[in-house]
């Protein structure tokens, strides 16, 4: 909603500042960021400092602090500088005057207000402005509850401000009920300056002084202070139901002992070291050993000796290798689950994509990996019932979680009930990102990653409620056949893994498609493409799904078959490419084709190339590829053709527009061409390994996308066609297991 009051600060700064300080801001009337930082400039232009910044850092504070420690109705230096103050308490909400830069009794009654908000009037007395608070004005942070904040955990915010702020590295953090990156920050500088670190030796890292120092401050019933305080501090910012106190009373040592349990801790009731340690960082203490590690090495029996003397019982291994490089043995290996049971071990398996960002999550990827996961999983010989664990590989911010993660589990949940529910879906991720997975209903069970604790989902945010898995060190162990390296993760036992399966299927060739999986495969595909935004009916699209569907899955299975077996590429990347492509005519494409061949029999002129019939192919495209496969003898029997000459162009064009078989012929050879790197063509990727029934993720990503071409939309477009992949491949893969 508006604030007539924020609009008229915005309009103060844009026309007072705006060409001074090179931008203006939207007078919407709603505080953002970008107001913030016009303020924020407006006020280094003041102090004279240049060039200017977004960022009130050190250069401003300190600037400030030498020419105005204090600011108030005598030491205001201009009625403008007054006048940014006043704009700025009215965008954090509170009453800033007539914004006409007099330092008068409503603006120096909100600084009071502000400042007991923030819980620093006690040491910054009256309604004069210091440069902390200052400074703590011009960001986005909120000094009351909102959102349905923690009044305990606001107390404890403004507790830490009242006693740290005038520390040289402690800034006033929020009041505003939620813990964050920088409550929780905040809460190890205090930790350190209680331990006796000095300004500028404390930094806010969980390094092995802050450590060694905890370990000499052990609490138990009986004790009393500051070091208390901090510890139910601890305790209130994870959520945990105890009261802000300087007594360790036995209702805190209950509550410890609760925790302690909850996070698998040594349960003593006691303020120890690993309780300090797991209520301080994400990984706790990394000197634990766990019950469970995930790896990217094979289990062999020495290696499987090794773990068990760790104490392992519960190994995370990879359904897939996303990539080619780097990690040969992080996908499941031949004849590992059997070892693994052979040793009495257990696995739980995880599926990750190569996906890097929020751009790689979205409602039907998420569809797309549960296909791919249930695939590999049946592959590898996982039984029904085995819960699945996706990655959330990347650091999610909260509003890639809403926009992006959250649809994309939602598209895995969906996809594994169409599946009839023979897998369970967990989450592996940050904190933050496994809670709100979990607590929407899309998984059952959280893989921590913790070891990263620095990302944003874990700094500030509670060990999730169903964790079954808490990643929290990398370690090798053992020696010789051995060793490995593995990440440690402590177990809750709400996920025992799998000690038995089936015998894995193999990398058996295509055969035709089974008659009792077409109906099924037709509506998964069409679901795919609907979450996409392609309607069955075809839309402004010239074809219906049912008709592409028939036309380059169903009529000729028998071809593609043959295909896949002449060439050893899996059916779904011909069905894929094919069916893709056909859903993509449009009548305007239809019109360009008439015209086409309208020309060339008028004028024997081939007048453009376009591309043409079910599978959208070009002539220079295609006679590319049939001279390269001509070349190599991956076929016979047809002359090569000259891109130079029009009834070369024209004529296997027209095969294409109207031959529908060889137009999947051609998308097998430009598949292979594309294979090849294309040499000759247009686009200089490397070549890729030979075809092959074991393609990773990344070289069928690859091969999809070079069938459309280089640059930045067939990138984005081959993320689509590969989780349409998965799909063809899901009854492919039926068919030839029986």
């Amino acid at each position: 909603m508006a604030d007539e009051m924020v609009r008229r600060a915005q309009r103060f700064v844009n026309t007072v500042y705006g060409g001074r300080i090179g931008m203006l801001v939207e007078e919407d009337g709603q505080t953002g960021w970008s107001t913030m930082y016009a303020l924020t400039r407006a006020l280094q232009y003041e102090l004279g400092i240049t060039p200017l910044s977004n960022n009130f850092g050190p250069t401003t504070l300190s600037a400030l602090a030498s020419k105005y420690p204090t600011l108030n109705s005598s030491t205001m230096p201009t009625r403008d500088f007054g006048r940014i103050i006043e704009s700025a308490l009215y965008c954090k909400g509170y009453d800033g005057g007539d914004i006409d830069g007099t330092y008068g009794p409503r603006v120096q009654e909100a600084m009071i207000k502000l400042k007991t908000d923030m819980g620093v009037q006690g040491l910054f007395p009256g309604s004069d402005l210091t440069p902390k608070v200052f400074k703590g004005m011009l960001n986005m942070d909120a000094y009351v509850v909102v959102n349905s904040g923690s009044g305990g955990i606001r107390a404890v915010q403004q507790w830490l401000n009242s006693r740290y702020v005038n520390r040289k590295d402690f800034f006033v953090i929020p009041c505003d009920g939620h813990n964050s990156r920088d409550v929780s920050k905040s809460m190890l500088f205090a930790v350190q300056y209680e331990l006796g670190m000095a300004d500028g030796v404390a930094n806010g890292v969980f390094g092995p002084g802050t450590q060694s120092g905890l370990k000499t401050h052990t609490l138990s019933a009986g004790s009393r202070g500051t070091w208390v305080q901090l510890f139910s501090a601890g305790m209130i910012l994870n959520q945990r139901p105890v009261a802000f106190s300087a007594t360790f009373d036995s209702s805190l040592a209950n509550a410890a002992s609760a925790f302690q349990s909850f996070a698998k801790l040594e349960v003593t009731g006691k303020g120890d070291y690993p309780t300090w340690a797991s209520l301080l960082v994400s990984h706790g203490d990394q000197t634990r050993k766990g019950r469970a590690c995930d790896g990217v090495t094979k289990i062999t029996p020495a290696r499987a000796s090794t773990l068990k003397a760790e104490g392992i019982t519960y190994v995370g291994r990879y359904l897939t290798n996303p990539s080619t490089t780097g990690l040969p043995e992080k996908a499941i290996q031949p004849g590992e689950l059997q070892t693994i049971a052979d040793q009495a071990l257990r696995c739980f398996p995880i599926y990750q994509t190569y996906g890097g960002s929020a751009d790689d999550f979205s409602y039907p990827l998420g569809r797309a990996a549960a296909q791919a996961a249930v695939n590999a999983a049946l592959d590898h010989g996982f039984k029904a019932g085995a819960r699945i664990f996706f990655a959330v590989d990347f650091d999610a911010l909260d509003d890639d979680v809403t926009n992006s993660v959250l649809p994309h589990f939602k598209g895995i949940e969906d996809a594994i009930a169409d599946d009839g529910n023979r897998f369970g879906v967990g989450v592996y991720g940050p904190r933050n990102v496994c809670t709100r997975v979990s607590n929407a209903g899309h998984a059952s069970a959280s893989f921590v990653s913790d070891m990263s604790s620095g990302f944003s989902g874990n700094f500030g945010y509670p060990l999730p409620e169903n964790w079954a898995y808490d990643q929290i060190v990398t370690r090798t162990v053992g020696s010789g056949e051995g060793r490995i390296e593995i990440d440690v993760n402590i177990a809750s036992g709400r996920d025992v893994g799998e000690g038995s399966f089936n015998a894995p299927r193999g990398s058996k060739p295509d055969t035709r498609l089974n008659g009792d999986v077409l109906s099924s495969m037709q509506t998964d595909v069409g679901k795919f493409m609907v979450s996409l935004g392609y309607p069955l009916d075809g839309g402004t699209r010239s074809y219906q799904h049912w008709k592409c569907f028939e036309t380059t899955v169903v009529e000729h299975d028998a071809l593609i078959t043959g295909l896949s077996n002449k060439y050893n590429m899996r059916k779904a990347l011909i069905q894929t490419t094919a069916y893709w492509e056909m859903r993509h005519i449009a009548p305007e494409d239809e019109a360009a084709w008439a015209a086409v061949i309208a020309a060339y029999t008028t004028t024997g002129k081939y007048i453009r190339d376009t591309s043409t019939g079910i599978a959208k192919q070009r002539a220079v495209t295609l006679i590319g590829a049939w001279n390269h496969c001509l070349r190599q003898g991956y076929v016979s029997g047809r002359p090569t053709l000259d891109v130079a000459q029009d009834d070369d162009k024209y004529g296997i064009w027209r095969d294409a527009n109207q031959d529908e078989e060889f137009a999947l012929t051609s998308v097998a050879m430009i598949h292979m061409w594309d294979i090849d790197g294309k040499p000759g063509g247009d686009d200089d990727s490397p070549a890729l390994r030979r075809p092959s029934l074991d393609y990773t993720d990344r070289e069928i990503f690859e091969v999809l996308r070079r069938y459309q071409g280089p640059g930045d939309v067939a990138y984005k477009e081959a993320k689509k066609r590969l989780g349409l992949y998965y799909v063809m491949e899901k009854y492919n893969s039926i068919s030839r297991n029986g």
